[in-house]
């Protein structure tokens, strides 16, 4: 149902009006889109389970491949050394998930390695993301050792047919009609990774039920531009 007041002001940037809408759309394994990654994604799936014996699997890929996403869609505890590189408060969580691990200040490397040790010893896994394989990576020796200890998958970036065939079909669960030269649009015009451009097909969607018009090229430069407005 459409909502009695406005979801779009011009005087509120594009970027804060998407993230408004990113709720309804949490990280899970089943809205990851797998691209030419079924193997890692089949492998995670199977470890996370319990299938796989392994105390710790870490992914690796470039910036945007999906790396947070499915560290968040693991359920395991989450947290992001980026923002807490002494990985504070984490040390009694059984089942951890640390992003961008290469980011971790010296007591949070000796910390996740006083925690790794624990979790292998109590049978506690530990999920891991960083844009280089543990080998590369620049951390401590001993953490390096670790971390390289146990499954290891890269993660490959999505080709921009896959990102054209994702944008497509999540419209289409919205009954949003998306021409292919819409989508090359917004490919060539938005940010590239394929969480900005899910929260903008979401934010397309209610954008067309307040305007009452089509999706139209000139609407979604419109859409676009409102982030400069």
């Amino acid at each position: 149902m459409l909502k009695s007041r406005p979801l779009f002001r011009s005087d509120v940037p594009m970027r804060q009006l998407i993230l408004d809408l990113l709720p309804e759309s949490p990280p899970t394994l089943d809205n990851f889109v797998p691209g030419g990654n079924a193997e890692t994604v089949t492998a995670l799936t199977e470890w996370l389970a319990g299938g796989l014996g392994d105390t710790s699997f870490c992914l690796y890929g470039e910036s945007g491949c999906g790396r947070s996403h499915l560290l968040q869609a693991s359920n395991f505890g989450y947290v992001d050394a980026a923002t807490n590189r002494s990985l504070k408060g984490v040390g009694e969580i059984a089942e951890l998930a640390v992003d961008n691990v290469e980011a971790l200040d010296a007591d949070g490397q000796i910390a996740l390695f006083n925690h790794f040790n624990r979790l292998k010893m109590a049978g506690g896994r530990l999920l891991t993301a960083a844009p280089q394989p543990p080998a590369h990576l620049a951390l401590r020796e001993d953490l390096r050792t670790r971390l390289g200890s146990g499954l290891i998958y890269r993660l490959q970036p999505l080709t921009d047919g896959e990102k054209a065939e994702a944008v497509a079909a999540q419209a289409r669960e919205r009954a949003l009609k998306l021409t292919p030269e819409a989508i090359n649009y917004l490919l060539r015009h938005a940010a590239r990774d394929m969480r900005t451009l899910s929260m903008l097909v979401v934010a397309l969607d209610q954008y067309t039920l307040e305007q009452k018009r089509p999706v139209t090229l000139p609407l979604l430069r419109e859409l676009l531009n409102l982030e400069n407005s």
